[in-house]
């Protein structure tokens, strides 16, 4: 990756990171990455966020 592209993700992982704070969605920056590049792949969004709705309903935050 060409160091202009490298920035312009990283940027974008930011912009994304910070939203994510603004809605509290308790998404650390590495697993909102991971779910960004799913979508990226062609993964179904909404299922996404069905699958990190039912793991945190099976194992609670660690305090």
């Amino acid at each position: 990756m060409d160091p202009e592209a490298a920035r312009s993700a990283r940027e974008s992982l930011d912009l994304a990171f910070h939203m994510s704070n603004i809605l509290n969605t308790g998404l650390d920056r590495h697993s909102l990455s991971i779910l960004i590049a799913l979508c990226d792949l062609g993964v179904n969004p909404e299922a996404l966020a069905a699958v990190v709705k039912e793991l945190r309903k099976e194992k609670p935050p660690s305090q």
